[in-house]
């Protein structure tokens, strides 16, 4: 269209004034494309300029709002990392914690543990005392009886071979004469 309405002016201009109009860099044509360019573009701009404005405006505001929202989900992924990046730090001291905890448990249970043993020792031992004790007293008491039963057993024998009838008589009487004696 533009190039139409250059060509239909330019066979209006007579010749005389074609050499002045086509010098070379300075040519009418061009001249012409640029103020029809420039009258559509300003009819354009009147006619379109508010609703592309707005249009543009709204997705300013729309590319403003989506980089304020990376910006916050930024920070907070850098929040995130910094936190767990303290944590990755701390984590070495936190295992030397724990393994001092655990070294210092297991002291305890091991000093628990040898406390408890050496009193179940003692014990053992004084139960085994008393029994040992007991047993020497059975001992004992077995052995005086043994004693008496054996001293009986011979005295017996002794008496049977020493004692004769005649003492055995005797010895009666005087058993009996005894025994009337406590009975008044």
């Amino acid at each position: 269209m533009f190039l139409t309405a250059a060509t239909t002016i330019a066979f209006l201009i007579p010749d005389s004034l074609d050499s002045w109009l086509n010098y070379p860099g300075l040519e009418l044509w061009k001249f012409v494309n640029l103020a029809v360019f420039i009258i559509c573009a300003l009819y354009l701009h009147r006619r379109f300029g508010r609703p592309v404005r707005e249009a543009l405006q709204s997705r300013s505001e729309g590319i403003k709002r989506e980089l304020e929202r990376a910006r916050e989900e930024r920070d907070q992924a850098l929040a995130k990392l910094a936190e767990v990046e303290a944590r990755f730090a701390s984590l070495d001291m936190e295992v030397a914690a724990i393994d001092e905890r655990a070294k210092a448990e297991a002291a305890a249970e091991k000093q628990r543990i040898s406390t408890a043993t050496d009193r179940e020792i003692g014990k053992i031992r004084e139960q085994a005392k008393r029994e040992i004790e007991s047993a020497g007293k059975a001992a004992r008491h077995e052995l005086r009886r043994f004693a008496a039963e054996e001293s009986v057993r011979l005295a017996e024998v002794i008496i049977q071979r020493e004692i004769n009838p005649d003492d055995d008589a005797r010895l009666t009487s005087l058993n009996l004469q005894e025994l009337a004696r406590t009975r008044v």
